[in-house]
């Protein structure tokens, strides 16, 4: 038994788990948290360490997902099952760092792409079916794990100061970038100003909609339970949305060089909003209706700011394989953006004919 299975061992023993601790090994292919199998004499758990590095209010965390998976449990809906440690908490705090331990959902599988259209309106679906089932929940009660996650015209300011210091002298390569932002700063407000005045409601926000954040059911492939609640905070359904959408209705991979190949698939919005906006037909309002088509371009072209600010500020966030790899991810973010503020009007068509049907 090595060190660290021990160390293990020693840890889920402080979790009121069912039966006799029979092994622990690694799980899955996460970035950000450590995950485990840890499997008893008769069930199976999933252990993870979690990354204090990026998530610095373990109590925070932990008590944003104990509040929506409890609504959720409280409805009878499937949702992560939070085992607490046998001193009554919601995780284990110690020396070697913050643990927690997940009861096992059996037979599911989680994807990782988007194969065809009909995969991305099921994920769509499934994320609008969560909103739908918080849409009752105050929001308000929730933490800001991240702040300003998605507050777009706080990244405007910081790509601001990080342009006026230019601190690399790279800003002259990258003009056209830099002009596509600062000649959309009116623009970046439409979200936050809407929540501002109350038009577009306070929600709870999942912010990490990747499709292998859902698992579906090994047998009927129906969507059994949204994970990786890590940053579940309040926001706005719009940055759920519009996040989805960028990364699922583009025709290229995010750091694709050749921008020929980087196009938007309005024919995948479709797809994505028929699963989705279908889902929250029942508590969408009106405003969040016709801003819909507007948070798939700000989160889009938000990330493509966030690229561009950290290539100035010499790459310190992102992780990159190459020289101008953030300046290559701004590029193919400012495409696809570009191309959906040009069809706005038959995004906004599309989502308004499904939610008024």
């Amino acid at each position: 038994m090595t060190d660290c299975t021990i160390k293990n061992l020693h840890i889920a023993e402080s979790f009121l788990l069912d039966g006799e601790i029979k092994s622990i090994e690694p799980y899955g292919n996460g970035h950000i948290n450590s995950t485990f199998l840890l499997v008893t004499d008769k069930k199976r758990y999933i252990l993870q360490k979690m990354n204090t590095t990026i998530f610095k209010d373990s109590d925070a965390l932990m008590k944003n997902i104990c509040l929506v998976t409890e609504h959720l449990r409280g409805k009878g809906i499937e949702t992560l099952e939070v085992i607490f440690t046998k001193g009554g908490e919601s995780y284990l705090k110690c020396d070697d760092g913050a643990f927690r331990v997940y009861a096992f959902i059996e037979n599911t599988v989680a994807y990782d792409k988007v194969d065809d259209a009909s995969i991305f309106k099921a994920s769509g679906k499934a994320f609008g079916e969560f909103q739908q089932q918080l849409a009752d929940f105050d929001a308000s009660q929730l933490a800001d794990i991240i702040a300003n996650f998605h507050n777009t015209p706080v990244r405007f300011e910081n790509f601001c100061r990080a342009l006026e210091a230019d601190k690399l002298g790279r800003a002259a390569e990258c003009r056209e970038e830099i002009e596509f932002v600062l000649s959309r700063k009116e623009k970046f407000s439409k979200i936050t100003d809407a929540m501002a005045v109350g038009d577009v409601p306070l929600r709870v926000t999942h912010n990490d909609t990747k499709l292998n954040n859902i698992l579906m059911d090994k047998e009927s492939g129906a969507a059994r339970a949204i994970i990786d609640l890590d940053t579940v905070m309040p926001g706005s359904m719009l940055y759920d949305f519009g996040d989805s959408i960028r990364f699922g209705a583009s025709t290229a991979a995010e750091d694709e060089k050749n921008l020929d190949l980087v196009h938007f698939d309005i024919s995948l919005f479709k797809a994505y909003a028929e699963g989705y906006c279908g889902a929250v037909k029942e508590s969408i309002t009106p405003a969040e209706a016709r801003l819909m088509p507007w948070g798939a371009f700000m989160m889009t072209a938000e990330c493509g700011m966030r690229f561009l600010t950290d290539y100035l500020e010499g790459d310190t966030y992102f992780a990159t394989k190459y020289a101008g790899h953030n300046l290559v991810r701004c590029r193919t973010q400012f495409k696809l953006a570009s191309e959906m503020e040009a069809q706005i009007d038959e995004m906004t068509k599309i989502v308004l004919d499904i939610v008024n049907d």
